[in-house]
């Protein structure tokens, strides 16, 4: 025969209590769901960017005008006088040729004027004795005309070997180099020893005055730059010297090799600016389109349209704004249409927010969405 256990009445008593007490606990767990958490995020203020941006292009100090000098004739350089680097005054010899050949060209001049002059002299004495004797009646005058006539051939022969004297005595000068401006030689292209070639290049001079700066600009660039544009220019050697400059000259084609435009920036003449030295010219030249500049993370997508999400200043809470974005930017993309100077934007937690959200701001966003605030909301 089975034996049935009944439980005693304070245990029963005890367990039923026990389970209200677990079911009054779930309801109020239903009943009472946790707030939804204000996800903190970063903002931004929308502010209408510059439509330029600053370029910079690195170059050299050079003289506005440089002069290439060379000798006069061929010849052998026997001697070298300046070096690169030193200055100049005008008449300063530079170089010399040898001068054997020229000193004999010079002899055979001399002595064919001389020998010009003798016939000359004759040609003059015979033509007054005709003359003479023609006035007498004791000379036919086609015997005087003949005469004449020698004597205009030999004062011609005169003048031609002058003439060739004269040549081979400059030609006889033009063995020394001299510099006829005052400058700084910046190059030395020919050595002691070396045969030259009439006007084969020897020696560069810079000329004293005007400095510049040739910069190369690519082909995408320089359809901003305008002859008398301003740019500033400053010097690796001396960072505190800053100059402005002046557009002067733009080459009308590219270089074939490097598809760069030469730009000439002129300097002022200032001591300070040294030939040589390394500059740095920035200029200012426009971007594609004006327009509010926003990271990438600032944007996001809704029903297949980008959309930029609004912070209230007041309400702390969000909103979706549909925008219409233009190119990159250097800060990440340019939004063209949408948003106005001045609104707060999310630009980190974005793909978080949906509409009416609340948002916690960082302090800075904070002080900026409190300058944005409507008068009257605190």
């Amino acid at each position: 025969m089975a034996v049935i256990k009944r439980q005693s009445p304070n245990r029963a008593a005890l367990s039923s209590v026990v389970a209200a007490a677990l079911l009054v606990s779930a309801c109020e767990r239903e009943q009472v769901a946790a707030p939804e958490p204000v996800r903190p995020v970063k903002a931004m203020r929308a502010e209408e960017k510059a439509t330029t941006r600053s370029v910079t292009y690195s170059g050299s100090v050079k003289a506005r005008r440089e002069a290439t000098l060379g000798f006069r004739v061929a010849g052998k350089i026997v001697e070298r006088l300046v070096n690169a680097g030193e200055r100049v005054a005008p008449g300063t010899v530079l170089a010399r040729l040898d001068r054997s050949d020229l000193a004999l060209s010079l002899a055979s001049a001399s002595a064919a004027l001389a020998a010009a002059k003798t016939q000359l002299a004759v040609a003059q004495s015979a033509y007054d004795r005709a003359s003479s004797l023609a006035a007498k009646g004791f000379a036919a005058q086609a015997t005087l005309d003949e005469r004449k006539l020698a004597l205009d051939q030999a004062r011609s022969v005169v003048d031609q070997a002058r003439s060739a004297h004269e040549q081979a005595a400059n030609q006889a000068n033009y063995a020394e180099l001299k510099s006829d401006v005052a400058g700084v030689v910046t190059s030395v292209q020919a050595e002691a020893g070396q045969v030259v070639a009439a006007g084969a290049p020897v020696v560069v001079v810079a000329r004293d005055g005007e400095k510049e700066v040739a910069v190369a600009v690519p082909e995408n660039e320089i359809r901003h730059f305008h002859v008398g544009d301003s740019f500033s220019v400053r010097f690796w050697a001396d960072p505190d010297l800053i100059r402005s400059g002046t557009a002067r000259e733009i080459a009308g084609s590219a270089d074939p090799t490097s598809r760069t435009f030469a730009v000439r920036i002129s300097l002022p003449d200032d001591p300070a600016i040294r030939l040589g030295e390394t500059a740095a010219v920035t200029a200012e030249i426009s971007v594609e389109a004006a327009g509010i500049e926003a990271p990438l993370s600032a944007l996001a997508e809704r029903n297949g349209r980008s959309i930029v999400w609004i912070v209230d200043p007041g309400s702390k809470t969000v909103s979706p704004r549909e925008i219409v974005a233009g190119g990159f930017s250097s800060e990440g993309v340019r939004i063209v249409q949408g948003l106005a100077p001045g609104e707060l934007v999310v630009t980190a937690g974005a793909q978080f927010m949906t509409p009416g959200k609340s948002v916690l701001l960082t302090p800075d966003d904070v002080a900026v969405s409190d300058t944005l605030k409507p008068a009257g909301v605190h």
